[in-house]
């Protein structure tokens, strides 16, 4: 009986050591931030890229946008999403499967814009995109001259 209580006391004690080690590192897992911290005069511009008809895609990258501005803060950063190619179904009024969800994060200041390239390929008009949606006449130009003003490039 004594050397029941004594195993039990040594894998409690066991238990207590793991615990009081390994919860203070998962608690304090946290990102970074870099500096200037990001803030309503200097934001962080972030731009995502979509180039998939998968509506998977399409949400998934929605998701991104949408988790970017709650670890930021909406009033602490800047999103564009460059859709080209195959991608630009999610911005077509009458074809997108996440039409809603363009919508709503519109009016939460996140941007989005289409590719006149592809729309010009696909002979499709500015007039077919969600109200709200902009264009630019090149979406990987766009992608390129927003990376040479300071934005971050994220392909998810």
């Amino acid at each position: 009986m004594a050397m029941c209580r004594t195993m039990v006391l040594k894998i409690t004690l066991i238990i207590a050591a793991v615990v009081t080690v390994v919860l203070p590192v998962v608690a304090e897992a946290q990102t970074i931030m870099a500096e200037p911290i990001p803030s309503l005069g200097n934001p962080r511009k972030i731009m995502l890229q979509l180039t998939s008809d998968d509506s998977k895609d399409m949400n998934n990258l929605l998701y991104n946008a949408v988790n970017l501005q709650k670890f930021y803060g909406i009033d602490n950063v800047r999103i564009a999403i460059i859709v080209l190619g195959k991608g630009m179904k999610a911005l077509y009024k009458d074809s997108s499967p996440v039409r809603h969800r363009v919508e709503s994060l519109l009016k939460y200041d996140i941007q989005f814009f289409g590719c006149g390239n592809t729309m010009e390929a696909t002979n499709r008009l500015p007039s077919e995109l969600i109200p709200g949606v902009g264009y630019v006449t090149a979406g990987i130009a766009e992608i390129v001259e927003r990376q040479l003003r300071g934005w971050q490039y994220i392909h998810p």
